[in-house]
């Protein structure tokens, strides 16, 4: 049986047969820092790996939260250096295709608010379940870079070009029924049902047809591969954002609690080229 050992930042366990258990810790709501995030992207091979894995169950740890998101720390730290910021890019990239690769079904569980980094996983399960009071947001445009996590590639897919567009660019919050109205959720239930709930759709998939379940889902999965080019271009304008003068202004807001003042474009007198420091 594989071992999960290497896996520091996430907890796992096998609590049913056949399935294998993923949560998400950490402080500040589970938010995803350096280490969190390339073992998140890395997870995935082994659990494909692992034949004694037929299903998969993602949630965050306890019931306050699935995920906040990339931690300041991470989001500083790609701000500040390229090096870094090309090796969180290659983990991003490598996150979705992992999970869109990954041969198990896969089930999330979501209490409470989900952003970021850590949203993709629930976005790229099979099944989701969420709570009627959690709060699902991508969170790009608020901290001042494009929608690349996953973003581009699924909500107009789930929800249609209109309703993604909506949620993107404003950067609404979806509660649990209005995700599940729209499609972006398979499940919407009472929040204290979530994770029962999760759990047994988890050991359904478990006692079900390894070969008929995964082939399945491998030949539906071809809609994200069909459309991966969409994803690799909103990768590259998510992580070139990262470099520019918005990201600190989006940190900064965040961490002051306050509306963000973006300076990338405005009216200050300058052209918006000169405003993000382009002569032309």
């Amino acid at each position: 049986m594989i071992s999960y050992d290497e896996f520091e930042t996430l907890a796992i366990d096998r609590p049913s047969d056949g399935v294998l258990r993923i949560q998400l810790t950490g402080p500040d709501l589970h938010a995803v820092g350096p280490r969190a995030h390339a073992e998140l992207a890395d997870i995935w091979p082994v659990v494909a790996r692992d034949a004694s894995v037929r299903a998969v169950l993602i949630r965050g740890e306890g019931d306050r939260a699935f995920s906040a998101g990339g931690s300041f720390d991470l989001i500083e730290q790609m701000n500040g250096d390229l090096v870094d910021r090309n090796r969180v890019m290659r983990e991003a990239r490598d996150l979705v295709r992992n999970l869109i690769d990954l041969p198990q079904p896969l089930v999330a569980a979501i209490n409470g608010p989900a952003a970021g980094a850590g949203l993709v996983t629930a976005m790229l399960a099979d099944i989701t379940v969420a709570g009627r009071k959690t709060k699902i947001v991508d969170g790009h445009v608020r901290l001042g870079v494009a929608a690349g996590d996953n973003a581009a590639l699924t909500w107009p897919l789930f929800a249609g070009l209109p309703k993604a567009k909506y949620f993107l660019l404003l950067n609404e919050v979806l509660t649990g029924e209005e995700a599940e109205r729209i499609g972006m959720v398979s499940l919407c239930v009472d929040d204290e049902q979530v994770q029962d709930k999760a759990m047994e759709i988890a050991e359904r998939l478990a006692a079900g047809s390894v070969p008929s379940i995964q082939n399945t889902k491998h030949a539906i999965n071809n809609w994200y591969r069909q459309n991966w080019s969409i994803f690799d271009a909103s990768l590259g304008y998510e992580f070139y954002g990262f470099g520019q003068p918005d990201v600190t202004e989006g940190v900064a807001s965040l961490r002051e609690k306050r509306d963000p003042r973006f300076p990338a474009g405005r009216d200050n007198g300058e052209t918006p080229g000169d405003a993000i420091g382009t002569d032309l």
